[in-house]
């Protein structure tokens, strides 16, 4: 998130949640945190805000009704009487406690914090975050000790990597809020505790999530399912990698029979890759449309993990941006080794 540096940090309290699964113990703050250093404070707003991406949002919701979802209870009821903030903090640390059974669940703690002035969508509003530090660091900290020096070690936060937050913005409330998420410390999906247990969120189907959904869909569909029901070489995915990014960083418009005729051409592929799209929003519990606007800074996050590498034992990497018709490949009849052959105009 940018613009940070003028919100306000008006309340933060921290309780302690073990596993209760490992017999770890729920530990309650009777009071906040006393904020009196300025330096700590925008430390703290860095170490929160610093990671979110303000363009992908989500809403509470639940099965039975909205009213029902644990987090947004509390924290509604946070954002309609500020003196509730401490007991509903500790509702929330009770909630959470009760969320963190799984066996992969870390002992942390958990920040409850009121903001103010955050900015969003063109304006500055109140929100409420939730943070949860599961990840300790060891730390150098070197001392003058008479007219020597001595280090010695400490256990401690890096305000650069946070590992769990949700920040509740004070938007849209009757409909389940705006929210975004953080989640870095389950990036293998081993355990949803977090996004699905504990917050019950859901994306928005905005053109950002509609966007990041279907790169997600590609990427997944051309990596693995491609290359197993067709014979293709690592070349060929990269090769439809290129034209699947290409397509969404050159359209304003996405259009499911447009995409399909320019990047994958044969209907076997067509079909095969219909029939996964399918299997894929029944996984997410998302569907995604056939028909949307491109959202720009989802195309920009995803072109970071649209890799387009050949790599060639441990030898060799070999980085392929286009012109698929300029690479052979091979294998030499007297060796039996593989080769690729590469044709160029001229060297840079």
């Amino acid at each position: 998130m940018t613009g940070i540096d003028g919100v306000a940090l008006e309340k933060v309290i921290v309780h302690k949640v073990g596993n209760p699964s490992r017999a770890e113990e729920l530990v309650l703050s009777e009071d906040p945190l006393t904020l009196n250093d300025e330096i700590v404070s925008g430390l703290l707003t860095k170490y929160f805000l610093g990671s979110f991406n303000e363009h992908e949002l989500y809403h509470f919701t639940h099965l039975s009704d909205l009213s029902m979802n644990e987090v947004y209870q509390y924290c509604f009821q946070i954002f309609e009487d500020r003196d509730t903030f401490v007991d509903n903090s500790r509702l929330l640390a009770r909630f959470l406690y009760e969320k963190s059974t799984h066996s992969k669940v870390k002992e942390g703690e958990l920040y409850i914090v009121m903001f103010d002035k955050v900015p969003f969508e063109g304006d500055y509003t109140r929100a409420i975050g939730i943070f949860k530090s599961e990840s300790k660091e060891t730390f150098l900290k070197v001392f003058p000790h008479g007219r020597n020096y001595e280090v010695i070690h400490e256990e401690g936060i890096n305000i650069n990597k946070l590992d769990k937050g949700c920040l509740i913005l004070h938007a849209n409330l009757a409909e389940g809020g705006k929210v975004c998420i953080v989640d870095h410390t389950n990036k293998n999906g081993d355990t949803r505790y977090w996004v699905e247990e504990f917050l019950q969120v859901t994306p928005y189907a905005d053109s950002y999530h509609q966007t990041d959904k279907y790169l997600n869909l590609c990427k997944s569909f051309i990596t693995n399912e491609y290359p197993e029901k067709f014979e293709v070489s690592k070349s060929d995915q990269i090769e439809m990698l290129n034209k699947s990014i290409e397509y969404f960083k050159t359209k304003e418009q996405f259009s499911l029979e447009e995409f399909t005729e320019e990047v994958m051409h044969h209907q076997d592929i067509v079909d095969t890759f219909m029939d996964y799209k399918r299997n894929f929003e029944s996984a997410k519990s998302f569907e995604i449309e056939d028909e949307f606007a491109i959202h720009v800074n989802a195309v920009k996050k995803q072109q970071k993990v649209f890799k387009t590498v050949l790599k060639l034992d441990k030898n060799f990497h070999i980085y392929i941006h286009g012109r698929r018709d300029l690479i052979e490949r091979g294998i030499d009849d007297e060796t039996g080794r593989k080769f690729y052959k590469i044709f160029y105009e001229e060297e840079t």
